[in-house]
């Protein structure tokens, strides 16, 4: 059903990841302005893509839209993983040894995730 990219991406594979992308919506909730001129640049211009930087890129940037397209909720993780992370510091540097543990607790970082989503007006589900 997916996409697997093992080499570098072709037009082919690249189009298939789109229309997948934009069929669940995941395409524009997902990338930023800049992947999805990327992508759709590379779709453009080349058929095979050779250049090792171009590949990590466009490689990373089908990596986002394979897992929007899995699980709808991976936005939510994505966003709460950072913020976590900086609320446990914080609390241990205020001396709260149990804070350790925040930053991998995947309902706490889901709970962050859904309320940062909820806040910003950027973000779309």
């Amino acid at each position: 059903m997916y996409v697997a990219i093992t080499s570098s991406p072709n037009k082919k594979q690249l189009l298939v990841m789109k229309t997948k992308a934009m069929r669940s919506g995941a395409w524009f909730r997902v990338l930023k302005r800049i992947d999805r001129a990327l992508l759709d640049l590379t779709i453009k211009v080349i058929d095979n893509v050779r250049s090792a930087k171009l590949a990590k890129s466009v490689t990373e940037i089908l990596g986002k839209l394979e897992n929007a397209i899995k699980d709808p909720s991976s936005r939510f993780y994505e966003v709460g993983m950072p913020l976590a992370q900086k609320i446990s510091i914080m609390c241990q540097k205020l001396g709260n040894l149990s804070a350790s543990g925040w930053a991998y607790d995947s309902s706490f970082i889901k709970f962050l995730g859904v309320l940062q989503v909820n806040a910003d007006k950027t973000f779309t589900l």
